[in-house]
């Protein structure tokens, strides 16, 4: 079979067939399939920004009080303290400007504004971070209502089209790292390819741990999964790209031998 027809077939890359089928397709194809993976994985966690953070983060811009605001590096709250503001299945919000730590929401990851410093709570540990210097910042239902309001979609598809770049740009890197190894041993089996088919053969097989990352983020958000679940997913999806990455080899055609010349220990030969 050439190479021309073999490309047809690089259309998908859920198998280590389909993705040794992108070693001799075009680039265009490659970056086509890139493009519509990417665009997929971006859907997925756009859409659970938008169902399973952003009510969360709206319900507790409605329970701020109608005055308040970050400045000089402090938070001037007006309301109860300890408080809960909002909670959802991943993220919760709450002030305690003492960080006294008696507000425990069943959220995987909890925000916590104090006095000074904001506090963020997850499984694997918590960070402390600084209020800006030199900035107002308003923290008050009258202020934030309207502006969330007005920036909730426009976020949603910066969100978007960063995580599509990001993607894109973060498998050409990876690509990048991942092709001289794939190239070397692909020569020790004898396998026929050269260093463009490498860089593209890397970077089809990192597209079957993106779909799997994507996927387990809508089962996360629809809770098939827990959040320890999604973390080894995550996890899982980068070793997936390495195995893709050698079971794929198998599946590149080996060096002709007829390409080298007949062989001179032929008995036919005389």
């Amino acid at each position: 079979m050439s190479a021309s027809a073999e490309s047809t077939f690089a259309w998908e890359p859920l198998t280590p067939r389909g993705v040794a089928a992108f070693a001799r397709a075009t680039p265009s194809r490659l970056f086509l399939v890139q493009f519509i993976v990417a665009l997929l994985a971006a859907v997925s966690v756009v859409w659970f920004l938008h169902d399973g953070c952003f009510p969360t983060v709206s319900a507790a811009i409605q329970n701020l009080p109608a005055a308040g605001e970050i400045r000089s590096a402090r938070l001037d709250w007006q309301g109860n303290s300890p408080q809960l503001l909002s909670e959802g299945r991943f993220i919760a919000f709450d002030v305690d400007l003492n960080h006294s730590g008696q507000i425990h929401p069943l959220a995987d990851v909890q925000i916590e504004f104090g006095g000074e410093t904001i506090h963020v709570f997850s499984l694997p540990g918590y960070s402390e971070w600084n209020y800006p210097r030199g900035y107002i910042i308003p923290f008050n239902r009258t202020d934030l209502e309207p502006q969330w309001g007005a920036w909730a979609m426009e976020l949603l598809f910066m969100a978007g089209v960063v995580l599509v770049i990001g993607f894109m740009l973060g498998w050409w890197l990876l690509a990048t790292i991942y092709f001289i190894p794939v190239w070397v041993l692909g020569f020790f089996t004898n396998r026929d390819l050269n260093l463009r088919q490498s860089w593209r053969l890397a970077g089809a097989a990192l597209m079957p741990g993106a779909l799997l990352a994507a996927a387990s983020v809508l089962l996360y958000n629809s809770g098939f999964l827990n959040f320890v679940s999604l973390g080894f997913i995550f996890i899982a999806h980068l070793v997936l790209g390495w195995i893709y990455l050698f079971l794929s080899l198998f599946f590149v055609p080996r060096i002709s031998s007829t390409s080298s010349g007949a062989n001179p220990f032929s008995p036919h030969l005389h």
